[in-house]
């Protein structure tokens, strides 16, 4: 479904902050997109949404493809039309809106029967936001404002949904709701792009995966084998050979083990 080839990104015509990313997603995915911050995660999202224009920055290399017409370039706006929708980090909710009116301002590219059947969809995805609907969004929780970032996503019915850490800042069991959340939505069809720190959540319920550092690709494959990979065992999850050493960046991790293994 989406597809970026040899994607450079610039801000401020000075700052190379993406270095030939490739990356694809397959339709019906789930692809976690890890990395630490810094790496280049946000900025990636924002050149496949169109909103790279509204940071200052632009693509100098490169081409992002959904469902193979090339969507670079284009405004924000009619991305979404193409069937892409992004829930931003820190949730970024309208704060001084109620719930109803924040999800209703997600549907503003479909139309009033459209708008009703995604509305029914959201209530039933998030039944603590049918309670809340009528409250001020500034006024809840991390946890429902997240809620309220998701499905006024979803009021677009999108079929490429963009996540970027939608789990930061909450709670355990929050965090387990919000990757229920996002297991359901795929099942229901949705593609979903996943931008997450938390590998251990992001790669459990993810196909695939793709590590990100100073704007390079340095890893990727099945969900799966990166669960299971030492070195983003080590970087990612806390779990080392306890010898205490300290390693500064993946690489860092990658290069101190095979030294290890030939005994430098």
């Amino acid at each position: 479904m989406l597809a970026v080839h040899g994607l450079e990104v610039v801000y401020d015509d000075v700052v190379l902050v993406l270095r030939g990313v490739s990356l694809e997603v397959p339709t019906g995915a789930i692809v976690a997109l890890l990395g630490a911050n810094g790496a280049g995660k946000t900025t990636l999202l924002r050149a496949i949404t169109g909103l790279l224009d509204v940071h200052r920055g632009r693509i100098t290399k490169g081409e992002v493809l959904l469902d193979g017409d090339r969507i670079h370039g284009r405004d924000a706006p009619a991305i979404v039309r193409r069937g892409v929708a992004q829930v931003m980090e820190g949730r970024r909710v309208f704060a001084e809106m109620t719930v109803d009116e924040n999800l209703r301002a997600g549907g503003f590219t479909r139309n009033r029967m459209q708008n009703r059947e995604a509305y029914d969809r959201v209530m039933d995805l998030f039944p603590k936001l049918a309670e809340r609907r009528d409250s001020t969004a500034g006024y809840l929780s991390g946890g429902e404002q997240q809620m309220v970032a998701m499905g006024r996503a979803m009021m677009a019915s999108p079929k490429l949904l963009l996540l970027d850490e939608p789990s930061l800042g909450l709670a355990p069991r929050i965090v387990e709701q919000i990757r229920d959340i996002i297991v359901t939505l795929n099942e229901q069809g949705t593609t979903v792009l996943l931008v997450e720190q938390n590998a251990n959540m992001a790669l459990s319920i993810a196909t695939h995966g793709t590590v990100l550092e100073t704007g390079k690709v340095v890893k990727e494959g099945p969900a799966a084998d990166l669960l299971g990979d030492e070195d983003i065992q080590e970087f990612y999850l806390g779990i080392s050979g306890g010898d205490g050493a300290q390693r500064r960046s993946f690489r860092d991790v990658k290069s101190y083990r095979r030294r290890k293994r030939w005994g430098a």
